[in-house]
């Protein structure tokens, strides 16, 4: 009887090691069946034809009988960030909101007279929907300036008390939490089935990565993030040539001031080629700057997702140019995202659209 006994143990446990064994395989392998919205993409309409593309899209690619099977390390998703993963009409990108703050509302800072001035009406132009003003330079040059002299960890600082601030034109929301819940789902999504997640960003990296670290930074390392470039400098460079300098344990890193590389456009391929080093199965943008990317990853055999500002009730969409983007990405073969009819939610139940104030809230 025992003896029986034992084999019956040894048989059990050559069973539940077969189960594991096949359960970690199968949960490696992470294979999906095509389907519906509620097979995993949440917040999104159950007659999204976008939400079951998607899910079509992984099934194919992650069935290794598919001759569309594309291995782990080669199922690389790159999405754009404002507009497209988080809004950027609170009235702008996430980049300039930090730009006014910085120059009109944080009493710490003495912006240069012409960029104040400028600010201002940028400020007042984009609250009253008016024609924007001419930049004395590029935003990016601007906001890099003035922070030149902090140190990366208080610059990370910086931002994170502005990611505090309530998000202008609503309710219930601020900067830091305005993410797209069902974007959101989608790298949720892709990550659980062996997608390796890039931001390609025109913001510069290090804010970016501040501003996604609570929201995304489970399925989006730091070092995933493929952003616009500013310069750095150590305490002890001086006027030497920076290739010729050495870094010393007495240095410290400082924000030298000047935006090298503004990561948009083209500039968003030259990116990836160089920084990520292979060619994307999927991508998710939102305006003609995230056009090359698309045509990039498609051309290369992928696909391509582009959200359309739509939404009038829940967001401040711009149906007209909605239309617009829409009929140039199609003519792509790119998809296109309607956020009014494909999103059941946009921010969150818990979120209300308000007016606009009359000027941008201080910081928190």
């Amino acid at each position: 009887m025992m003896k029986k006994d034992m084999i019956a143990g040894i048989i059990t446990a050559v069973l539940t090691i077969v189960i594991v064994v096949t359960g970690v395989t199968l949960y490696s392998n992470n294979p999906v069946k095509a389907g519906n919205v509620n097979d995993g993409l949440e917040y999104w309409t159950e007659s999204s034809p976008n939400a079951k593309s998607i899910i079509d899209f992984v099934a194919s690619v992650t069935d290794e009988k598919s001759d569309k099977f594309i291995p782990p390390e080669k199922r690389i998703a790159v999405f754009d960030v404002d507009g497209t993963l988080i809004g950027e009409l609170f009235p702008t990108y996430f980049d300039q909101c930090l730009m006014m703050h910085r120059l009109l509302h944080d009493n710490t800072y003495e912006a240069k007279p012409e960029d104040k001035e400028y600010c201002k009406a940028l400020e007042k132009a984009l609250i009253n929907h008016e024609e924007l003003p001419k930049a004395p330079r590029s935003s990016g040059q601007i906001t890099a300036e003035s922070f030149k002299g902090f140190t990366p960890d208080e610059y990370r600082a910086y931002i994170r008390n502005f990611l505090e601030t309530p998000a202008n034109g609503f309710e219930g929301m601020t900067y830091g939490e305005g993410f797209y819940k069902p974007m959101i789902s989608v790298v949720k999504y892709l990550a659980g089935h062996d997608f390796r997640i890039f931001l390609v960003s025109g913001g510069e990296r290090t804010m970016v990565r501040e501003v996604i670290k609570n929201a995304l930074g489970e399925w989006v390392p730091p070092y995933h993030i493929v952003g616009s470039t500013v310069s750095l400098e150590a305490t002890g460079l001086g006027d030497t040539e920076t290739r010729k300098y050495t870094y010393t344990p007495d240095d410290e890193i400082l924000l030298e001031g000047n935006m090298l590389f503004k990561n948009e456009r083209w500039n968003k391929v030259v990116s990836i080629v160089n920084e990520i080093g292979d060619i994307p199965v999927i991508a998710f943008g939102n305006s003609t700057g995230d056009l090359s990317m698309g045509q990039y990853t498609v051309e290369n055999g992928g696909k391509a997702y582009m959200l359309l500002c739509d939404d009038t009730e829940r967001d401040y969409g711009k149906p007209d140019v909605a239309e617009e983007f829409r009929q140039e990405c199609e003519k792509l073969g790119f998809n296109t995202v309607s956020m009014k009819n494909e999103f059941a939610t946009i921010y969150g139940n818990n979120v209300i659209k308000t007016d606009f104030s009359a000027e941008l809230a201080p910081a928190a």
